[in-house]
């Protein structure tokens, strides 16, 4: 008998993350039943019940080794982010996605799916980026992002189905990390500082747009899935009208303030160096300038086609931090984008606004 498409197995890999529990309830929605969660953090969703949860570590190779097992699809979505320390960076996001790929490959999987990041492109120095342009990540985080590329551009040439998504920075429920910094001072009744006048136009993504995509790698065919795309907003407008939107809806009457962009990047890079502030230099450096990619690929090869303007993907992400506020504010800071992460010097820096 033929499996269904909605019968196969899915292991998606950082399950328990921002994207990994976007995707599963995405893919729940859409009435897919097999879904397995390798994470290294606990499973404490609601959705845990409908979820084949494993407790573990891709850096782990039996983990790995028993995770794929029996799996058709493998969303490769694990990663350390950019304040982890360079050690966890390059051996979960180049390491264990050696072991990821190797293991797939072994296990006869159907179709690979890494999540890596523009911030390969590194700093941008025209837009739209398309997918062809030179890679040139910044920080540990970029560079171990290329790397991984490398390692499932390797195992495509060996036989093994690989779509590489590059998505913009991507936001709605469960996301918090730097966009947190907006929304709190949003709704405490604080005007929001960014670098430069904030003309420049910076694309962001809807994780739900983001799940659709990684969808249409899983059912496409082969001959179109099997590249890279870039996954990016179609609508957007400044950094300064996007964010002003977050500050109208909050209802106090605030702004957003712009700062020289040379003085906000020397005084972020001074605090980041002090470690006073959570704010990395590909923030910093990229905040004021043009910053989009092109998805045309996707639109043609994938027949992706997003729904969310930056505007309704930052309200969207709003609300819900407004709805879990009480709950997020008791719990610990940390470094992942499900987490508030500590505002440093920041916090202080807010009664100036």
């Amino acid at each position: 008998m033929v499996k269904r498409l909605k019968e196969n197995t899915i292991l998606i890999t950082g399950g328990a993350g921002f994207l990994g529990i976007n995707l599963i309830r995405y893919l729940l929605n859409k009435g897919f039943t097999n879904i397995r969660s390798l994470d290294m953090a606990t499973f404490d969703y609601p959705e845990r019940d409908r979820t084949q949860t494993i407790l573990g570590d891709i850096r782990d190779r039996e983990t790995v080794r028993k995770a794929v097992q029996d799996v058709d699809w493998v969303v490769h979505a694990a990663a350390a982010l950019p304040l982890y320390s360079k050690e966890d960076i390059y051996s979960t996001d180049i390491q264990g996605t050696e072991y990821l790929l190797e293991e797939a490959f072994q296990a006869g999987i159907d179709r690979f799916i890494h999540i890596s990041s523009t911030a390969v492109y590194g700093i941008p120095d025209h837009s739209p980026i398309l997918e062809t342009d030179a890679l040139e990540g910044v920080g540990f985080y970029g560079q171990a992002k290329i790397q991984a590329e490398k390692l499932c551009s390797a195992y495509r040439h060996k036989g093994l189905t690989v779509s590489i998504l590059r998505p913009k920075s991507f936001i709605g429920p469960e996301r918090l990390g730097a966009f947190e910094l907006l929304y709190n001072w949003a709704c405490d009744g604080r005007n929001f500082p960014i670098v430069g006048n904030g003309s420049n136009r910076y694309q962001l993504l809807d994780v739900k747009d983001l799940c659709h995509a990684i969808c249409l790698c899983a059912i496409g065919g082969r001959d179109k899935t099997n590249g890279t795309f870039n996954i990016g907003a179609r609508e957007f407008s400044s950094l300064r009208q996007d964010f002003q939107a977050v500050l109208d809806e909050a209802g106090f009457g605030k702004k957003v303030v712009p700062f020289p962009r040379g003085l906000s990047v020397a005084v972020l890079r001074l605090m980041e160096l002090l470690h006073l502030s959570p704010i990395y230099k590909w923030i910093y450096k990229t905040a004021g300038k043009d910053s989009c990619v092109a998805i045309e690929k996707a639109e043609k090869l994938l027949g992706f086609h997003p729904r969310h303007t930056n505007q309704q993907a930052l309200l969207r992400n709003y609300h819900w931090y407004l709805d879990n506020r009480c709950r997020l504010n008791s719990a610990a800071a940390g470094v992942s984008h499900r987490t508030p992460w500590h505002h440093g010097v920041l916090r202080f820096l807010r009664i100036f606004f």
